[in-house]
């Protein structure tokens, strides 16, 4: 009687299935971090977005302000009104990102508790009239479509020339600006023009 000396088993199942079980491991970890960067970018652009909308709400503010100004009080225009965010001069030295750029401004609340500054500036030298012989504005014809005008449509007038060919008018930028509770902030402009 013989007796079959048993063999060592050599099975490859379960060093096969660790490695499985590992790269499922690493795979679920990648998708976790996927979606929550997706997460991420979904809220920093609502995010994002509702800072423009405060912005808005700042430029929009502005425009009101000038355009009710423009229609009853025109004179008001030709000089400083601090109280209203309003500067009738523009120093071209001075970037949004300067201090000194918002002197003057204006602090409104948007109704969701965001506080945005706004700050309008006539693109003047000095805070006289515009028509004033030591002042430099940057001015533009009225549009108009009658056949015979003596200034094509949009061309803009230096701020020397002798003879205007209508009422020109005046430019005016309107900034808003909103810094945000997350150290984000949007800055954005609004090019106003107003017959003088």
């Amino acid at each position: 009687m013989t007796h079959a000396i048993p063999t060592r088993q050599r099975g490859i199942a379960l060093p096969v299935m660790l490695i499985m079980l590992l790269v499922m491991l690493v795979s679920s970890i990648y998708l976790l971090r996927a979606s929550n960067s997706t997460t991420l970018t979904a809220s920093n652009l609502a995010y994002d977005a509702a800072l423009a909308r405060a912005a808005d709400f700042g430029l929009h503010s502005g425009f009101e302000w000038l355009s009710e100004t423009a229609r009853t009080n025109k004179v008001q225009l030709d000089s400083h009104v601090p109280d209203e965010g309003y500067r009738a001069t523009l120093d071209t030295t001075q970037s949004v990102r300067s201090s000194g750029f918002w002197d003057g401004a204006k602090e409104v609340d948007d109704g969701h508790g965001n506080r945005v500054r706004y700050v309008i500036h006539r693109m003047c030298r000095l805070d006289v009239s515009y028509s004033d012989p030591d002042n430099a504005c940057v001015q533009t014809a009225a549009n108009s479509s009658s056949l015979g005008n003596t200034v094509r449509i949009g061309d803009s007038l230096a701020s020397d020339a002798p003879v205007y060919a209508g009422v020109p008018q005046l430019h005016y930028v309107i900034t808003a600006r909103i810094d945000g509770p997350r150290g984000g902030n949007v800055i954005t402009q609004m090019v106003v023009l107003i017959g003088a």
